[in-house]
């Protein structure tokens, strides 16, 4: 096929178009105009395929995608459809109904009195088959029942409350967590890139002692020793790559695009000061805005509308249901009004002995109230305790922060010195490899201690109900990790 390809006489076709085997040209011929097949994600909801990912677009990926959040939302949507049935309840059910009968009825041949009635009247008493025909409509109505319908339909719409500050806080968690990710990622990438600065200087070091060995200053030892230096990183470098993979895969998964995805954050490792509030303001704000908090307030409400709910048991139920329609042998006849009926019906039901049924229900109900408070002062103490756990964790981290900066200068300065002694002969290989371990390990702390700070800044935000990505916070407080 592609010989035959090769030999057409085709006026101005590319110089490469015969040179295509036979399984390129089905390709081709399957793929209709090269577009993607159907189905296939386009390129722009790929963020590896598209500008380096920020972390407002990684969270925003994550809330519209990630299951987590589609199911709070599918939750949401179930309790709508729960408060229409119950709403449903205090409107006219109406239906439209009939039937078509043909029977033999030989009942009046089977009377106990049939045979003191005369011959000739029971000659004529003969059953026959007989048609019947039904077509109407019927309405039922409650009257009275006790106040359970608006109960029940206020219950639904605390429930729904309930629900939404719930799904609040999933996407609050959503959030919190695509931001640890993110900077889970900034921190692999900020260690791997430490682990090279500290490979380049090991490098430039044993070309240094290589140097100085062939004019006769340095001895082999130190060469050796430089070698064995740069050995020794080369797992770290391993590590470091796979750290960074692996925290790509996981921001992938959370942003539900492919793990293996080479996602690009379109930022670094940053400190953001904030200027935090009080713990007593920031404890006091988050009871009031936690949607867990809201949440549990809710469950109390819910739980004194079914107690209310419960105490509307074996109350008076006054119901009315009418019916209209047509009854006839014949179906032309079905909409004579000679054949039309119709009837009204009010009735009534008051229990007057359930066996404490109603008392069993109230007391249940009682319970559950009571454990739903509970459950209230528990969730209030856990975050406060939350709010000061993650206030003291950015504290001790901000104060970490200084200290590592003050180390890291600190062993700058002694490599510095050592890289020039041993330029002298003044120091060793072994000096300069101590001075620029520590030198490694100092960057390494700081780098740690921003990524705690960041980490601790954005889980007090969520601790105190505080927006995670409060830009406005953050703006003009961007201080490098260097």
């Amino acid at each position: 096929m592609s010989r035959f390809i090769r030999n057409l006489p085709i006026p101005g076709l590319p110089h490469w178009l015969p040179l295509l085997t036979l399984p390129v040209w089905l390709a081709l011929v399957a793929t209709p105009c090269g577009f993607p097949a159907e189905g296939a994600p386009a390129a722009q909801d790929d963020p590896s395929a598209a500008s380096p990912l920020t972390l407002e677009r990684a969270v925003e990926l994550a809330l519209e995608r990630n299951p987590e959040m589609l199911v709070s939302k599918e939750g949401l949507n179930e309790l709508r459809g729960k408060i229409t049935e119950v709403r449903s309840q205090a409107f006219p059910q109406v239906t439209f109904q009939g039937y078509g009968l043909r029977l033999r009825d030989p009942s009046i041949l089977n009377s106990s009195s049939f045979d003191d009635l005369p011959d000739d009247f029971r000659d004529l008493l003969v059953p026959h088959p007989n048609n019947m025909f039904n077509l109407g409509l019927n309405v039922r109505q409650p009257v009275y029942n006790a106040g359970k319908v608006s109960t029940a339909l206020e219950l639904a719409k605390v429930s729904l409350t309930a629900a939404d500050a719930e799904s609040e806080a999933v996407r609050r968690q959503l959030t919190f967590r695509v931001f640890q990710a993110f900077h889970d990622l900034l921190l692999a990438q900020a260690n791997l890139g430490l682990v090279l600065d500290t490979q380049r200087q090991r490098e430039e070091h044993l070309r240094q002692a290589r140097t100085l060995f062939d004019n006769g200053v340095a001895t082999e030892v130190d060469v050796l020793r430089s070698e064995v230096a740069v050995a020794n990183l080369a797992p770290d470098v391993i590590r470091s790559r796979n750290m960074v993979r692996l925290a790509r895969s996981a921001l992938n998964n959370l942003i539900m695009v492919d793990i293996d995805a080479p996602t690009v954050p379109a930022d670094t490792l940053r400190h953001r000061p904030w200027g935090v509030e009080t713990l007593e303001s920031l404890q006091a704000r988050a009871l009031g805005r936690r949607p867990e908090v809201e949440a549990a307030r809710k469950q109390v409400a819910q739980m004194r509308l079914a107690e209310r709910l419960a105490g509307a048991e074996n109350k008076l139920n006054v119901d009315m249901e009418g019916q209209w329609g047509f009854a006839a042998r014949k179906p032309q006849n079905l909409f004579d009004n000679d054949y039309s009926s119709w009837n009204l019906t009010f009735s009534f039901k008051l229990p007057l002995f359930d066996g404490g049924r109603k008392s069993g229900l109230v007391r249940q109900a009682s319970a559950r109230v009571r454990a739903a408070e509970q459950r209230l002062a528990l969730v209030e103490n856990n975050v406060r305790l939350e709010v000061k756990q993650a206030y003291d964790a950015m504290q001790s981290s901000a104060e970490a922060i200084a200290a590592a900066r003050l180390g890291e200068s600190q062993a700058d300065r002694v490599f510095r010195m050592m890289q020039d002694n041993y330029r002298y002969g003044a120091a060793t290989t072994l000096d300069v490899t101590d001075a620029e371990t520590a030198l490694s390990a100092a960057r390494t702390s700081g780098v740690n201690a921003i990524y705690e700070y960041e980490v601790a800044k954005a889980r007090l935000r969520l601790a105190a109900g505080i927006p995670i990505l409060d830009t406005a916070a953050d703006a003009g407080a961007v201080v490098g990790d260097e």
